[in-house]
């Protein structure tokens, strides 16, 4: 038997299994109290918690995890966006169009005209136009970019 876990152990532990889950079921509906029960907590104790370990929101993290699913969808499919807004889970057309603007910084259209498919193993797209968090105007955080579309060498 190995050493008995610390509390932090354990904590990381609950939260990559709710985590987990969010990764597997991005596309359905998820609420807090599910993910809270696989986690072993309260709703109000998991949003805390999940913040502390991951630095965002549970909600915000699935909105993440949604659009980051949509744009691999739109540069390798000519599906409408609206069709693959509902594919990762979004329930309205607007909520998904600002969502993905806030999160990639244009809108689905301009991403797809932008990103035209190549041929590269799809793990390397997705790590070159991963949204990474910086800050906005004035310091605020919340706006998101990807290495790629900054000139910064994915190499």
């Amino acid at each position: 038997m190995g050493r008995p876990l610390s509390a932090q152990e354990d904590t990381n532990r609950r939260m990559l299994r709710a985590r987990d889950e969010m990764d597997r079921r991005y596309a359905e509906p998820l609420d807090v109290p599910t993910l809270a029960a696989i986690a072993h907590l309260s709703a109000s104790q998991f949003g805390r918690v999940f913040k502390e370990v991951y630095g965002e929101t549970p909600h915000r993290y699935l909105q993440r995890r949604r659009v980051e699913r949509a744009m691999t969808l739109l540069r390798q499919t000519d599906r409408p966006v609206t069709d693959v807004a509902w594919d990762v889970g979004f329930a309205s057309l607007g909520t998904f169009s600002r969502t993905f603007s806030n999160v990639v910084g244009c809108s689905p259209t301009e991403f797809r005209a932008r990103h035209a498919p190549v041929a590269v193993p799809s793990c390397f797209i997705a790590a070159w136009t991963r949204p990474r968090e910086r800050a906005g105007p004035a310091g605020a955080a919340g706006t998101a970019f990807s290495e790629k579309q900054e000139g910064v060498d994915a190499d």
